[in-house]
């Protein structure tokens, strides 16, 4: 099979950032990926579709999106009529901070928000509202030092967005999930593990020494999703890394994710990602290239 263009980004050793302020009139890059953390926000995009790993979504007049290491991405054009679109992109290493101020206190928040970025994390349109100047500066400093602080305060205001979400799920994009509950941590664990499987709420709970009710109830509260949501996204985030890396046939990817027949599978993925796993498959191979 083709694969996803792996993108060189023009940073250089020496460089802290790549920035690149432009207006087009259509979104036509291919989904690809890169090492780097890129930090992408667009202004007249409405009806143009984001794709982040297996997250797709339709966007209003503005985004602001960052991405991590190796996770796919493109901004597609869909239903956007604009012909003036403003897209102000940033791309900085990993070892940009570097580790010992990373896990400095005061950098807890951008830490944490680069972890989630393996991910994609995309923010609420107050966030942007709030850094929407701070990124005019940043585009008009005359100095790379101005720059850099400008790109600082946007990266810690965005931390605090209480609206960010996080878009690509964890079996898709491969991430380590890791939580501070040990039971939690342990179900998740036992998920990963035998998810091709029937999975009992019963089971788990006794695997990590609980009641039903109770875990039910602790597990919902820590991780945000009941016991059988968070089964049914682990297996639909792997059902999509198989549509977009394999040829294996749909029917056959659905019953090695744990579903139990197509026609289920297929009303969940298209009730979460509203399009079928046909249309999702096609969409990622229209912009697969040889690399």
């Amino acid at each position: 099979m083709n694969k996803i263009i792996t993108e060189i980004t023009p940073l250089s050793e020496k460089d802290c950032f790549y920035l690149v302020d432009r207006t087009k009139d259509e979104f036509n890059f291919p989904i690809h990926h890169h090492d780097e953390y890129e930090l992408n926000f667009v202004e007249g995009c409405g009806g143009a579709r984001r794709v982040v790993g297996d997250s797709i979504e339709e966007l209003g007049e503005f985004d602001l999106c960052l991405v991590g290491h190796g996770i796919e991405h493109a901004w597609e054009q869909h239903e956007c009529k604009s012909r003036r679109i403003r897209e102000i992109t940033i791309q900085f290493s990993s070892d940009l901070f570097g580790e010992v101020l990373l896990n400095k206190n005061q950098m807890c928040g951008i830490r944490n928000m680069l972890q989630d970025s393996s991910k994609g994390v995309a923010f609420s349109l107050q966030a942007i509202m709030k850094v929407y100047s701070r990124f005019e500066k940043l585009v008009k400093a005359e100095s790379g030092f101005d720059q850099m602080i400008e790109l600082m305060c946007i990266l810690h205001d965005l931390s605090g967005d209480s609206g960010k979400r996080i878009l690509a799920s964890s079996s898709f994009a491969k991430a380590k999930v890791s939580s501070d509950s040990r039971r939690v941590a342990k179900a998740q664990e036992y998920i990963s593990r035998h998810y091709r499987e029937e999975l009992r709420l019963n089971d788990v709970a006794s695997l990590v020494g609980m009641t039903p009710t109770s875990f039910s109830r602790f597990f919902k509260l820590r991780t945000g999703r009941s016991f059988s949501d968070y089964v049914i996204d682990f297996r639909l985030g792997t059902a999509i890394r198989e549509l977009m890396d394999s040829t294996t046939s749909i029917a056959e990817i659905c019953y090695e994710c744990g579903f139990n027949n197509v026609s289920n599978f297929n009303r969940i993925f298209r009730k979460k990602k509203k399009c079928s796993p046909k249309e999702f498959r096609e969409l990622y191979q229209k912009h697969k290239k040889l690399v």
